[in-house]
């Protein structure tokens, strides 16, 4: 292979030190099923057009359907300028933030997205944007611990999305720190189980989630004064859309705020990317992840952003940093910081009213069939609610992915999570309703 720069003899050499006859030595341990024993199966040349053809009829094997799923990932308008402003050259750079001379595009829109996610959550310093919500959560989780110090156990509310609890375990596992899950009651968390384990002691951290994964709007009232008593933080995942309507996580207390930000108009995109955001009190900001950063001005007076407050942890003593993976790819964060800036707040509320009252009505009309019932229905929510079927939900997803919907995401057999935005109109709300009336 004319791409690799190694010889024979460079081959040879390295193969005499580490004791081997031949490369194919190295691949000794694999299972003889998993290695390729004959010539890739590579198809001849193509030219530019051949290959867009080519993508082109893979493309339209994939099925668009109307989106009713949620869980986490939730299908928002995308306004058709973001793609032009997005790849301006002033932005999308190759260069690091580190440059700052070179720059200052990068750290503007950086600097921006920080003072939008903190106006968002209502906190007093964001970072530079993260993977996505779940690491997020977990470094949030890891702040928490390094906070506390000397405690190592994390309390966890059932009701937080279970996909992002199963990261949070991940992380904690070769962190030493002990991750217990507090029960919910009736599909919110049960604050006395909270109490409860809270007088247990040595808890350093406390993760809710608003909306939970259920879609609940829950209620925290004296969540955060309780952590407090018990030296403890309190972390609020939450789903960035729905801030612009909900409570805000410092009105509920909260010391540090994190979730995804896709629902700000980040397409789906059949799974990815994502952007995590996680923002905090002033008084965490040396313990917090990630990149911050700072407007100042340079020799000549100008305005001018600069990285800034980065603990020395994170260069120097890394063992001891909060994390050293902690970055998203910030061309997303470029994304959800273009698409804020042109809804501005009347148009997320507007995003919202929208989301709630298309997902109300659907509801209404569902729980009309009766075929099926809210799981919670007592509970109050904005745009995304449990649903019990009275027949197997498999039969409800196949029916209408054929005829073009994806009806939800199945919790059990008989149990749907299902979700609506803006993106949804009353004919695909009724076309929704009619296979149901139709199994």
């Amino acid at each position: 292979m004319r791409f690799f720069p190694h010889t024979d003899d460079d081959i040879r050499y390295m193969l005499d030190v580490v004791g081997l006859p031949s490369l194919e030595k190295l691949f000794d341990s694999l299972p003889k099923e998993v290695v390729m024993s004959e010539d890739y199966d590579l198809p001849e040349a193509m030219s530019e057009k051949e290959v867009r053809d080519f993508f082109d009829a893979l493309g339209k094997k994939n099925r668009r359907l109307t989106c009713f799923a949620g869980a986490g990932c939730y299908d928002h308008y995308s306004p058709a300028v973001i793609n032009s402003i997005v790849s301006r050259s002033e932005f999308l750079t190759s260069y690091t933030p580190y440059q700052a001379e070179i720059s200052q595009g990068t750290l503007q829109y950086i600097f921006e997205y920080q003072s939008m996610i903190s106006a968002l959550t209502g906190m007093e310093v964001s970072n530079a944007s993260m993977y996505d919500g779940a690491t997020a959560t977990a470094e949030a989780v890891m702040m928490a611990v390094a906070a506390a110090k000397k405690r190592r156990r994390v309390l966890i509310s059932s009701t937080v999305n279970p996909a992002v609890a199963e990261v949070v375990k991940t992380y904690a596992r070769h962190q030493d720190i002990r991750i217990d899950f507090i029960k919910a009651d009736d599909g919110v968390t049960s604050h006395d189980d909270l109490k409860r384990m809270l007088n247990e002691g040595d808890v350093a951290g406390v993760v809710v989630s608003q909306p939970n994964f259920y879609g609940i709007v829950e209620n925290f009232d004296g969540v955060a004064d309780e952590c407090h008593d018990a030296k403890s933080l309190l972390i609020m995942n939450c789903v960035a859309s729905t801030l612009g309507a909900l409570k805000s996580p410092a009105e509920w207390g909260a010391d540090i705020a994190v979730g995804d930000g896709q629902s700000l108009g980040v397409p789906m995109s059949f799974g990815g990317p994502f952007v995590g955001f996680l923002a905090t009190r002033k008084s965490l900001i040396r313990k917090m992840p990630g990149r911050i950063v700072g407007a100042t001005r340079d020799a000549d007076g100008k305005r001018a952003f600069v990285l800034t407050l980065q603990a020395r942890e994170q260069h120097i003593r890394r063992e001891k940093a909060t994390s050293n993976i902690c970055s998203n790819q910030s061309l997303m964060a470029l994304y959800v910081t273009i698409y804020l800036s042109l809804m501005g707040p009347e148009g997320l509320r507007e995003v919202n009213d929208i989301s709630a009252a298309n997902a109300h009505l659907l509801a209404q009309k569902l729980t009309a069939t009766g075929k099926a019932s809210l799981l919670f229905p007592d509970k109050p929510f904005l745009n995304e609610f449990a649903l019990r079927l009275n027949f197997d939900a498999d039969s409800l997803l196949s029916r209408a992915a054929d005829e073009g919907i994806l009806a939800g995401v199945k919790l059990d057999d008989n149990t749907l999570l299902v979700a609506a935005t803006e993106m949804q109109n009353d004919a695909d709300i009724d076309k929704y309703i009619e296979i149901v009336n139709n199994l």
